[in-house]
This record gives structure tokens, C-alpha cells and sequence, in this order.
């Protein structure tokens, strides 16, 4: 059974850094797309960053601030968010899937999600 556990949540003040990792067990991380969503309150969810056809893709509102890596051996993917800013407070969830996720922020292209980490920014 596929399951992904996010951890590395926090409360940080702004301009602070955190790095969520998410744990992936179940199957071979390297054949899958993955991505970090994140849901503010009242808000949809939303696309943060995501590995696809072997690039790293970013959302606007966080490119040069965030970086998702993955580390195939431990069967983790990674978020380090630096300069974070209270608009980045949100829950924020890793994703899934073992076909090719294009666009890689359609939140329909994953199958297998976490079950999110809190992140709060203070101004």
C-alpha cells in the first residue's frame, strides 16, 4: 500500500526558513512524479513545486525561495522553503503518482497524497 507522510511543519517568523520532507513508502519513488501543494483557510489548493518530465517546476509566488529535491535511496522528497512570508502559512501536502503528472500543479494528476503539515509564518 502506497502511503506518503509529510513531516517538518512549524510556526516560523518571516524570513525564516523550514524544509519538509516527505517519506514515501510502498513503492519506487525515482518512477514517480511528485509534487507540495499547499491550502491556505478559504482558499483551494494549490500547486507549490513539483519533479516532472525530470525538472523541478515552481510556482511563481515561490520561485528562488523554495527548492523540492528528492533523495531516491531514502525514498523521501524534500521542500526547503527560505525567506518564508505569512502568505506562505498554509497546510502544505506532498503528492503522487506513477505516470508522467503534466501539468505538474493539476491537483487530478496525482493519485497518492499526504496527509499535510502545518506551516505558519508570522509577520
Amino acid at each position: 500500500q502506497v502511503q506518503l507522510v509529510e513531516s517538518g511543519g512549524g510556526s516560523v517568523q518571516s524570513g525564516g526558513s523550514l524544509r519538509l520532507s516527505c517519506a514515501v513508502s510502498g513503492y519506487t519513488l525515482s518512477n514517480y512524479s511528485v509534487g507540495w501543494f499547499r491550502q491556505a483557510p478559504g482558499k483551494e489548493r494549490e500547486g507549490v513545486a513539483g519533479i516532472s518530465i525530470g525538472s523541478a517546476l515552481y510556482a511563481d509566488s515561490v520561485s528562488g525561495r523554495f527548492t523540492i529535491s528528492r533523495d531516491n535511496a531514502k525514498n523521501t522528497v524534500y521542500l526547503q522553503m527560505n525567506n518564508l512570508r505569512p502568505e506562505d502559512t498554509a497546510m502544505y501536502y506532498c503528492a503522487a503518482d506513477p505516470r508522467l503528472a503534466w501539468p505538474w500543479n493539476a491537483l487530478g494528476k496525482y493519485r497518492y497524497w499526504g496527509q499535510g503539515t502545518q506551516v505558519t509564518v508570522s509577520s
